[in-house]
């Protein structure tokens, strides 16, 4: 194990004693968006959740392509002494977590992928970027006043909910982001893109794929690419819920990941 000391390290919080399971979230997330999880989790593992770059309180820079956000896991493992660990990534973090166990399987015990496979796809967040964007901070005196800005491009006050976590007051009392737009706007293609997989590697652990009912992040064209890359990867299908399944369905979830661990 090699550490690169210049590297900055991420934002994380950890919890719990045991086998090391590591929590990644999604776009526009940030540790806190799987809480629920860890806190169930903790009561058999050490669980560490980490905020991804440009995201929650971890350091902000430019590039956002998953060979780029598992350099940065694997730079945190290394400076935890952590030699191998699960890992459970969600959205984007599910597919950080692939790359992770393509290019550094040895470090990998089991994988644990929530609702979205290893492809490209379309850019479907472009209104939201523009509406977070579009947000006058300095006409923001609560939290309300942004909703109701952001309200003219998102229509949803679920999203609108959670994309304001990204809001908050600095030491100045003043509203601010804590994530970086505009590197998430530089790197959005990136983030769209399949995982890297220059050489065709295989991850042989063992993998579970948790897909929401009424969410289309894993639809059935992508099974065969899945079982190429993964070819030991299971499949569980939360009914009912959507994207965003671990929050909408956290007992089925949370008793999901704590059978395939123990299994």
């Amino acid at each position: 194990m090699t550490i690169n000391s210049s590297a900055p390290a991420l934002n994380y919080q950890q919890l719990g004693q045991g086998e090391h399971i590591i929590l990644i979230h999604g776009l526009f997330g940030s540790l806190e968006n799987l809480n629920m999880v860890a806190k169930t989790l903790a009561k058999q593992y050490c669980v560490t959740s980490i905020d991804v770059r440009n995201h929650g309180n971890s350091f902000h820079q430019l590039g956002m392509s998953y060979e780029d956000l598992a350099e940065d896991i694997i730079n945190l493992l290394d400076k935890l002494a952590i030699q191998q660990c699960h890992i459970l990534g969600h959205s984007m973090g599910g597919k950080i977590a692939m790359q992770i166990a393509l290019a550094h399987s040895q470090r990998v015990n089991k994988l644990i992928v929530a609702d979205i496979a290893p492809v490209k796809y379309p850019a479907h967040h472009l209104t939201i970027i523009e509406g977070l964007q579009a947000i006058d901070l300095t006409k923001v005196v609560k939290r309300q006043d942004a909703d109701s800005q952001l309200a003219h491009y998102v229509d949803n006050l679920g999203v609108r909910q959670f994309l304001l976590r990204n809001i908050t007051l600095n030491k100045q009392g003043e509203f601010t982001f804590k994530c970086s737009l505009n590197n998430i706007e530089q790197g959005y293609q990136q983030i769209m893109q399949s995982i890297a997989n220059p050489n065709e590697q295989k991850f042989t652990g063992k993998t579970l794929f948790i897909k929401g009912g009424k969410s289309d992040y894993i639809l059935p064209e992508h099974q065969g690419i899945i079982a190429t890359i993964f070819p030991h990867a299971k499949a569980k299908i939360i009914q009912g819920a959507g994207h965003w399944l671990h929050a909408e369905k956290t007992v089925a979830f949370n008793k999901i990941v704590i059978d395939f661990l123990a299994s």
